[in-house]
C-alpha cells in the first residue's frame, strides 16, 4: 500500500489530481496505520497526496480551471 500510495501521488501531480490525490492520501494513512516497513514510501505518498490537492487547489485560484499547460 505504501508504494501504491507513492505511486499515485506521483502520477497524482500530473494528471487527474482530484482523484489521485484522495486516493494516495488514503492508502498512505492505512499502510501507517497497519505498521508498514516502508514508512518512508508511506510519508512520500502522503505528502505527494496533500501536493496534488495544493496543485489543483492552485490552479483553481489562478485560471479558474484545473488544466494546465506549458508554453504560450
Amino acid at each position: 500500500m505504501a508504494v501504491a500510495a507513492f505511486v499515485l501521488g506521483l502520477v497524482g501531480l500530473l494528471v487527474f489530481n482530484l482523484v489521485f490525490g484522495p486516493c494516495a492520501i488514503a492508502l498512505a494513512t492505512l499502510a501507517l496505520l497497519r505498521g508498514t516497513h516502508r514508512k518512508g514510501r508511506a510519508f512520500l505518498g502522503l505528502t505527494l497526496g496533500v501536493a496534488d490537492l495544493v496543485v489543483l487547489f492552485s490552479l483553481l485560484a489562478a485560471n479558474d480551471t484545473v488544466t494546465w499547460q506549458f508554453g504560450g
